[in-house]
């Protein structure tokens, strides 16, 4: 499953994955790409009912949630092939992100290993009423801030410069006020906070090895979450410097769960992310956990 808008030249990568597959004793794969209404999951729907014994994305992490979402529940193993800004599935599996080569001859020779997928319900604002749509997230969803860099990113200096073009999208907007959240934790009474952003991982690790959750786990049955609310740059500050010195305590501006239902309801919309993919504002959002449903190859 090829996302063709990440290659400038997508018949050399069509021929160097032919070329390692041969060399590791497979025949020749079968070739799927994206487009922008499908991002992969109906290319992953074919190749699953064309009896493939292994399904590998060639994208960003939003193109491997799509097409994971039509291996949830299979017995066919998803490999990661590093094709996107972040990568950060494979990085918080210790897969390789920087040779699509060694991560592709990893895919055809290792083992397969079971994990959590996250399930979130989201109401968004129509034209004339609320639009409900259910979405499957392997890596984190987010809400307020960290949704609105990622859909202020240009594509251009990502295609350029990689992850740092989030740090120049998030440096416009570090000014912006925090907004008020009801939160309602597995079956604990809804409190409400006013907070920054909302960011719920299946997986911890950030580029970087920054661990913006550090408790969370690929295959523990659980979500976890964080609430940050800092109070202006100054606030920012803090609060980076506590999650790049990996202090858990101390910063009344940082919260942690460990969930396996949430409840996020708003006062008035935000700006969502799945994956690194902004998917437009949401006033209300359901989180749960699917455990190990998902089956990936690994070493």
């Amino acid at each position: 499953m090829v996302n063709p808008t990440k290659f400038e030249d997508v018949a050399a990568e069509r021929a160097r994955i032919t070329r390692v597959c041969h060399e590791h004793g497979w025949s020749d794969p079968l070739w799927l790409e994206t487009t922008a209404d499908d991002p992969g999951t109906g290319q992953a729907r074919e190749a699953v009912a064309a009896g493939v014994d292994l399904v590998c994305p060639l994208g960003g992490d939003g193109t491997v949630r799509a097409v994971a979402a039509a291996l949830i529940d299979t017995d066919i193993p998803l490999g990661l092939l590093p094709g996107g800004t972040g990568n950060l599935l494979a990085r918080n599996l210790e897969l390789p992100v920087d040779s699509i080569e060694d991560a592709l001859a990893l895919a055809l020779t290792g083992r397969d290993d079971l994990i959590d997928v996250g399930l979130i319900h989201v109401v968004a604002p129509g034209d004339t009423q609320d639009v409900e749509k259910d979405y499957y997230f392997l890596v984190m969803a987010g809400m307020g801030f960290d949704a609105t860099v990622m859909a202020d990113a240009p594509e251009t200096l990502k295609a350029q410069f990689g992850w740092p073009a989030y740090v120049v999208a998030g440096m416009k907007h570090l000014g912006s006020d925090r907004f008020k959240v009801r939160v309602s934790i597995d079956d604990e009474r809804p409190q409400e906070r006013r907070v920054r952003t909302v960011v719920v991982g299946n997986v911890g690790r950030l580029q970087g090895g920054v661990e913006l959750l550090p408790d969370a786990e690929v295959d523990d049955g659980q979500l976890d979450v964080v609430l940050l609310s800092p109070k202006g740059i100054i606030g920012w500050t803090s609060v980076f410097a506590h999650i790049l010195t990996h202090r858990r305590r101390g910063n009344p501006r940082i919260e942690h769960h460990r969930v396996r239902r949430l409840s996020l309801q708003l006062f008035e919309p935000q700006e969502v992310q799945l994956d690194g993919d902004p998917i437009g504002p949401g006033t209300a959002l359901r989180f749960a956990v699917k455990p190990a449903c998902l089956r990936v190859r690994i070493a």
